[in-house]
């Protein structure tokens, strides 16, 4: 369990989960290149073309997780190593260029909206996720989303993202029908 060690949440994270939670955030953590592989299978089917994702090869992943972070943001940039790596295969300007994530928004309305669905999760006496998380920590940030001054995994994890994995979290529990013993 070595990859344990490689976690580099920020501590923002702490105080928003229960102590039940981290078993089930190492689990849906252990690999999150999964999303994108069946994102990207579901995408390029759909338009008749096959897409290779190097990055998501699961030894990659386990050893980018093993890696120190030094390493990781090496020149203090994201995907460093990385950058370093293929500076000399690519185009400068591919290898200097922002990382641009995932398609995800910050947008106002998002945010409210999926605070809505998550208060709704949290007067559900059914439900599971909701025992999972620091409620009080939530609420709080319900209350005030741009309280989050760091993203709690990654670069951009932010509170909508806290949100919609809440929703994700409760969604997944309810549809595989899990029970907490």
């Amino acid at each position: 369990m070595s990859f344990l060690t490689a976690y580099h949440f920020s501590s923002a994270l702490y105080s928003f989960f229960s102590p039940i939670f981290y078993t089930i955030l190492i689990f849906t953590t252990r690999y999150p290149s999964a999303t994108l592989r069946d994102r990207k299978d579901r995408m390029s089917m759909y338009s008749g073309l096959e897409v290779r994702v190097p990055f998501c090869d699961h030894r990659i992943v386990e050893y980018a997780y093993n890696m120190p972070w030094d390493f990781k943001a090496l020149e203090g940039r994201e995907k460093g190593i990385v950058r370093r790596a293929f500076a000399h295969e690519l185009p400068k300007e591919i290898v200097l260029r922002k990382k641009s994530p995932y398609p995800k928004t910050f947008h106002p309305a998002y945010t409210r909206l999926c605070a809505d669905y998550v208060r709704r999760i949290f007067e559900d006496s059914d439900s599971i996720a909701a025992q999972l998380f620091n409620r009080a920590a939530v609420e709080a940030l319900m209350e005030q989303p741009e309280s989050l001054t760091e993203p709690w995994y990654g670069q951009l994890m932010r509170t909508p993202q806290i949100f919609a994995y809440i929703i994700q979290i409760d969604r997944w529990l309810r549809q595989y029908k899990v029970r907490l013993v």
